[in-house]
């Protein structure tokens, strides 16, 4: 499977994001726009641009909130035409967020742990399972209240594909390829890894786009996906 690349617009200004996107030009035709951009950079309208341009939009938001408020919140997002954003991936936020999309074309993805904590920052946050157990808990859950897909780390793919089937997104952060720094992440793997391991699609943000050549470096990791071959 080659799976779907995802290359994550975390930019400061609006102007910086539609560079990166007019040097990617048919190269890329999703992106993720998160708390940097859209707080800070007029993301919500970038997005919608880049909507009736023909590109796909992740709103990467991670909701949390009363069930009222997480349900308004993503039927305003499923307006957009959108074709994912993501709340946390707690049962109630996961079914009122399900709610909302219920009809529209919008993929609600529960993010489960995030690629940048590990065991012991989980057990600093109070909880008494481990990253994969965690995450093995949050994927039954999603599948239950009816979401699209789970945001894991790449290493949880092939656990978390096993639990919720193949009809559902696995979207995995945390991707690295061969050489390239892995900042703040902590659980990462290369593309062709996360794809033989059962993730649909892969979000890339610093290779790209902090790439001297984001487009070169864009078509590597596409190349190195079109290798891969799933493990059955």
């Amino acid at each position: 499977m080659a799976g779907t690349l995802i290359v994550a617009l975390d930019l400061d200004t609006r102007d910086e994001a539609e560079r990166l996107v007019a040097e990617l030009g048919d190269t890329v035709d999703f992106y993720k726009i998160g708390y940097q951009l859209f707080y800070g950079g007029d993301g919500l309208n970038l997005g919608k641009a880049l909507l009736a341009s023909g590109k796909r939009v992740f709103f990467d938001l991670k909701m949390l909130d009363i069930d009222n408020t997480v349900e308004k919140g993503v039927a305003a997002i499923a307006r957009t035409g959108a074709t994912m954003v993501t709340v946390h991936a707690y049962p109630r936020t996961m079914r009122a967020a399900a709610k909302a999309a219920a009809g529209s074309n919008l993929t609600v993805l529960g993010v489960t742990v995030l690629t940048s904590m590990d065991d012991a920052d989980l057990a600093e946050a109070g909880y008494a399972r481990d990253a994969a157990g965690l995450v093995a808990l949050r994927a039954e859950q999603a599948r239950a209240a009816g979401i699209g897909g789970i945001v894991c780390s790449p290493n949880e793919a092939e656990m978390v594909r096993g639990i919720i089937g193949s009809s559902m997104a696995v979207v995995t952060p945390g991707i690295r390829p061969a050489g390239a720094a892995h900042g703040d992440q902590k659980r990462v793997t290369g593309p062709a890894e996360a794809l033989r391991a059962g993730a649909s699609h892969l979000v890339v943000g610093r290779p790209i786009t902090a790439a001297a050549s984001p487009r070169a470096a864009a078509l590597d990791i596409l190349a190195e996906m079109g290798g891969a071959k799933r493990v059955a």
